[in-house]
């Protein structure tokens, strides 16, 4: 599938959204690998999951030599609301969803994020939505519709995609207020530990540790995959993007997922996508090219946002 940046961005918009994009491709990727894991021990594979990942997330930093701010006052209750709805919640809610409804009707929810994301987000972070990118955000979300399909569900199976889709969208949208302070490593490696912690509780007073021996090589390795590339590596690329383009506009490249999805699955035998796939492939990037086109300042404020474009937010978080 065709995950490149949409046609006529500059080439500083597409540094800003590479990481994004590749962020999102990566997170389609994990469908195929997580079907490994419906059997295994829910919360102690995930809480492994995040373990692994914040140490690696740690160690790179100190590489990198990437200062690690210590959240304080109000700035813990925004990373815990990111751990406990993007992390915690959301794996929940899939694994319990697909109990209640085809896959299709949580991956059409999940991937209806751009829409909050376009509303909510320009608003936290003190701006009006733009109309274009609401319209390119629907535009986006019914490409993903013919890339999934609809899929049959009940009551519950509703209640677990709604609550799937708030919590994909609070993932970024709950990182905004502190994104300015500690940027994207900061954001990804206290959310990560924040959510291992609270998966490792669960683990204890829910499943039982004794229950991680079951996990069989393969299923661990699933989870070293999600660890590394899905939550490590995918985290800081996703953070980086919504810092440099603002999470309404990155909200978009939500729709790269379902696509990355559905070209993992034909690579691992899953089949040649159907026409209706192809169509949505289509709609998605028509989508994000209506969407990610850079806005056109009036020329009189031209040269006034050129003076201070080198203070912008990704100059100011970027690691």
């Amino acid at each position: 599938m065709n995950t490149s940046p949409p046609p006529g961005a500059s080439p500083r918009q597409l540094r800003d959204l590479a990481p994004g994009i590749a962020g999102m491709a990566l997170v389609g990727s994990s469908v195929t690998v997580s079907h490994s894991l419906v059997d295994a021990p829910l919360f102690g594979v995930q809480a492994a999951r995040y373990a692994v990942a914040a140490l690696l997330l740690f160690g790179l930093a100190r590489i990198a030599r990437v200062p690690i701010r210590a959240p304080r006052g109000r700035e813990w209750l925004w990373l815990s609301g990111v751990a406990a709805t993007g992390l915690v919640l959301f794996n929940v809610a899939v694994v319990r969803g697909v109990a209640h409804a085809e896959p299709a009707v949580i991956a059409v929810a999940v991937a209806s994020a751009p829409i909050l994301l376009g509303v909510i987000g320009p608003l936290l972070e003190g701006r009006r939505p733009s109309p274009r990118v609401l319209v390119a955000a629907v535009v986006v979300v019914a490409g993903a519709v013919l890339v999934e399909g609809t899929g049959r569900t009940d009551a519950a199976g509703v209640g677990w995609a709604a609550l799937a889709l708030g919590c994909e969208a609070a993932f970024t949208l709950l990182a905004v207020p502190v994104l300015r302070r500690h940027g994207p490593w900061g954001v990804s490696l206290h959310a990560v530990w924040l959510g291992a912690v609270m998966l490792a509780v669960l683990t204890v007073c829910v499943e039982g540790p004794s229950e991680l021996v079951s996990v069989s090589p393969r299923q661990w390795a699933a989870v070293g995959y999600l660890a590394v590339l899905v939550t490590a590596v995918a985290f800081l690329l996703w953070y980086r993007t919504v810092a440099a383009v603002g999470a309404g506009r990155a909200g978009l490249l939500a729709g790269v997922a379902p696509l990355a999805a559905a070209g993992a699955g034909a690579v691992t035998g899953g089949g040649v996508p159907g026409p209706a796939v192809w169509l949505g492939l289509a709609v998605v990037v028509a989508g994000l090219a209506v969407g990610l086109r850079p806005e056109r300042a009036p020329s009189g404020q031209a040269g006034a946002q050129g003076a201070r474009k080198p203070r912008n937010a990704q100059e100011s978080t970027a690691p």
